[in-house]
């Protein structure tokens, strides 16, 4: 199967989110062709969820799962330690008071 470039992905998740006016921001640029993409969900109370994509060996699909979850802080501190050992790493920061990401929906675990 092939595999879209982190670039095109990260520009077709802001797209769909801009669709359903849900705010989201590229606040670290990856690698365009292959970097990881890592997802902040900012509820805008203080408190926030990180998620990355996973890659199931055993059935070969990705999905979404939370990396990190509580006060905003402590999640941004997450991230900050994903960033410190992947450069190439993107990161997305979604801003939604009703907890809408729009993961859970098709197309967007490839």
């Amino acid at each position: 199967m092939t595999r879209l470039t982190a670039s095109f992905w990260v520009q077709a998740y802001l797209r769909r989110l801009s669709l359903h006016d849900i705010p989201a921001f590229v606040t670290a640029h990856g690698d365009d062709t292959a970097g990881a993409v890592l997802v902040k969900l900012n509820t805008l109370n203080g408190r926030a969820k990180a998620f990355v994509r996973q890659f199931d060996l055993m059935t070969g699909e990705r999905s979404w799962q939370v990396l990190a979850e509580g006060a905003e802080q402590d999640v941004d501190a997450s991230i900050a330690k994903q960033r410190s050992f992947d450069a190439d790493l993107w990161v997305i920061e979604v801003e939604d008071r009703d907890g809408r990401h729009l993961l859970d929906e098709d197309g967007l675990s490839g």
